[in-house]
């Protein structure tokens, strides 16, 4: 696959300008007002599952957090720089969106380094510590899966770690005072590259159950 220029990416912001910045009210009018988007998506930093793209959203419809992994650390009252949480927070008390969807997807880079050991390249690690979120997702898939191929472990793990990151989510205070109001709903979604599917999590059923079956499926 050949790289892109730099040209490239400046004539698809000249797309971009001409979607959205020409005709005589343009989206942005709106929005350069203020934000209010309904939902909070918490996903992964990989270039292959870019939100908007997957959900075909405009500007302004989604508010987006990328991170390793897609995960959400557990509520950390220490004197640290928390980026995710503090993110969370600003989407949930500022925002006041209705909805928060955790979105992985499969063979995702942190999970399969954490399922296989990552080894830091160099003395400072932050990918190591961050991916230890997940570390009791890993144990549980290779206690309960420990004859399963690689790739089905890997794929194990991703789904979990959705599911944990779900409950860390209400661990923030802000986050379980609304849902249990009503007025927020979580949401664990995962986007299957291979078939070009999206399961979603069912707390009844505590899996991934289809949501969008892949095209050739009717």
């Amino acid at each position: 696959m050949q790289v892109k220029a730099i040209h490239q990416f400046v004539e698809g912001f000249q797309r971009f300008q001409s979607k959205y910045f020409s005709g005589e009210e343009t989206l942005y009018e709106t929005l350069n007002i203020g934000q209010n988007p309904s939902t909070l998506l918490i996903g992964c930093c990989d270039s292959r599952v870019d939100p908007a793209l997957l959900l075909d959203c405009d500007p302004g419809d989604i508010f987006v957090i990328r991170n390793v992994a897609n995960l959400v650390p557990p509520c950390n009252e220490a004197g640290n720089q928390h980026g995710v949480s503090a993110a969370i927070q600003f989407a949930v008390e500022a925002l006041e969106v209705q909805r928060i969807i955790v979105m992985g997807h499969e063979k995702c880079g942190g999970i399969r380094a954490l399922m296989q050991g990552y080894k830091p390249r160099s003395k400072i690690d932050f990918i190591g510590p961050w991916m230890r979120i997940v570390e009791p997702v890993k144990q549980q898939v290779l206690q309960q899966m420990p004859s399963s191929s690689v790739a089905a472990q890997n794929r194990a793990c991703e789904l979990l770690a959705i599911a944990l990151s779900l409950k860390n989510l209400t661990s923030f205070p802000w986050v379980a005072e609304r849902v249990a109001n009503g007025k927020l709903a979580l949401h664990g979604w995962y986007f299957d590259m291979s078939e070009g599917a999206l399961l979603a999590y069912s707390e009844r059923s505590d899996g991934f159950l289809p949501m969008v079956c892949p095209l050739n499926v009717g």
